[in-house]
């Protein structure tokens, strides 16, 4: 694998996943680094291939959740970053991958405490002979290329011998970020001292740290030759608008928006990370009247909904929900198979009482800011009330970690098709679904906001 000549995706806690890795790669960047993982968090986990989304994806069966997510469409351009302090786990985790990774990076300059109190990331930096250990071992027994990524060090006689012997441990590349492991985006990118550093080495070094420099194409070109280096590594200017990798031109950040929701759909993206990304992007457009109705969603689809991406989501959605259910009725092809196979049992059960009504509603929190009487549970009781009808009563059931409730008032049962994150916002739900087929909350105002995914 050559990493000369290239402008890279730079590995991003919370926004370097699946979906904007495919889109910086569609925009034109050679190579794209996912966010940095912890050796242990991969060894516990389960290769699992995902024939519902066409991925392959590593499992943590402690709680179903998706530790790292990928597809072949970037196999050969996708290099895993990993956080470890351990030659024996980090040599665990490469034989693991390497077969579903472009190469292997080690993580040396991230400055965040838990990263450090790990004796990871910059704590690496002050630790040359351990570092040796890990990097031989990686390149003597893995199949793929190790390189590795670093911050500046005090002095550059310092930084150069860091990296000669780096280069002497057989790494393919060389990322250096222009700031000490003290020093953060408010300080200015030493472009120089990479450059110094790039002149003494035959490794391709790749440059970091350039966003405030950058903000169209031409200046990616402009940030590499002052750093004196081949390959320029991007992560703040990419996350801001990922189409600064085109040659053609940056596009309008609202078609980007769109693009990356779309692959955050198709992917099964969490709506933390998706959520993180396009704030990121919108950046002071937050405070804009779309900007604070983003800012209050709380589901993917009221956030696609936003960019007129409600109806691609939940026919997504429906889509995959229907592929589960046929999967469901053999043997479940995954971890998520099985936990969508029980929580359709459970709902076949539930819906089989002819007085049940049932809607895919979500509860959306930040809909309810202004005060407690707004909240569809306090609206449904006070109705309730008023028509001197027994309170409603709720019964909730938790398959892993997501919840369902079922309400009864007036002997009708109601329920929410969408299993919720908590036993509060479950009730709420059913709540909501009482007030929308009862006509004390207008339907079109609940499909407007997300809270209603579907009229039908």
């Amino acid at each position: 694998m050559d990493f000369t000549g290239k402008n890279i995706l730079a590995p991003m806690v919370k926004a370097g996943t699946l979906p904007l890795r495919l889109l910086a790669l569609r925009y034109g960047a050679d190579l794209v680094y996912c966010e940095e993982l912890i050796d242990w968090k991969l060894l516990r986990s389960v290769r699992r291939e995902n024939s519902l989304l066409g991925t392959v994806d590593f499992i943590d069966e402690s709680d179903g959740s998706v530790v790292f997510r990928t597809c072949s469409s970037e196999t050969s351009r996708v290099v895993l970053q990993l956080g470890t302090c351990n030659a024996e786990r980090a040599l665990l985790v490469a034989k693991k991958l390497e077969n579903d990774v472009a190469a292997i990076d080690i993580n040396m300059g991230c400055p965040k405490e838990f990263s450090i109190k790990g004796g990871m990331g910059a704590a690496l930096l002050s630790q040359p002979e351990k570092v040796r250990t890990i990097i031989t071992t990686l390149v003597n027994g893995c199949k793929i290329p190790i390189t590795a990524k670093i911050r500046l060090l005090r002095e550059h006689k310092e930084t150069l011998a860091f990296c000669k012997m780096l280069e002497e441990c057989g790494v393919s590349a060389i990322g250096i970020h222009g700031r000490l492991k003290e020093q953060r985006p408010r300080h200015a990118n030493d472009n120089g001292a990479i450059a110094a550093v790039a002149r003494e080495l035959k490794v391709p070094v790749i440059a970091n740290g350039g966003s405030m420099e950058i903000s169209c194409f031409e200046d990616i070109n402009k940030f590499r030759a002052a750093c004196g280096v081949s390959s320029v590594m991007l992560a703040r200017a990419a996350l801001w608008n990922v189409s600064i990798f085109r040659k053609e031109g940056i596009l309008p950040l609202d078609n980007v928006i769109i693009e990356y929701l779309k692959l955050a759909v198709k992917y099964d993206g969490t709506v933390g990370n998706s959520k993180y990304c396009v704030q990121s992007m919108l950046r002071e457009l937050q405070e804009s009247p779309r900007g604070k109705a983003f800012l209050a969603a709380q589901s993917l689809h009221a956030i696609c909904s936003l960019w007129d991406l409600g109806d691609f989501c939940s026919n997504i959605q429906e889509e995959r929900r229907k592929m589960i259910g046929a999967v469901s009725n053999g043997k479940a092809e995954t971890i998520e198979g099985e936990r969508t196979a029980k929580r359709r049992k459970h709902e076949q059960d539930d819906t089989s009482s002819t007085d049940m009504v049932t809607l895919p509603c979500i509860y959306q929190r930040g809909l309810y800011v202004k005060k407690d009487a707004d909240l569809p549970k306090t609206r449904l009781l006070m109705w309730s009330r008023q028509n001197s009808f027994d309170q409603p009563a709720y019964s909730t059931t938790q398959v892993e970690k997501l919840f369902r409730a079922v309400l009864e008032v007036n002997n009708v049962k109601y329920t929410s098709s969408y299993w919720e994150k908590n036993k509060r916002f479950a009730e709420q739900g059913a709540a909501l679904v009482a007030l929308v087929s009862l006509g004390l909350e207008s339907k079109e105002k609940a499909l407007k906001e997300g809270s209603l995914l579907s009229s039908d």
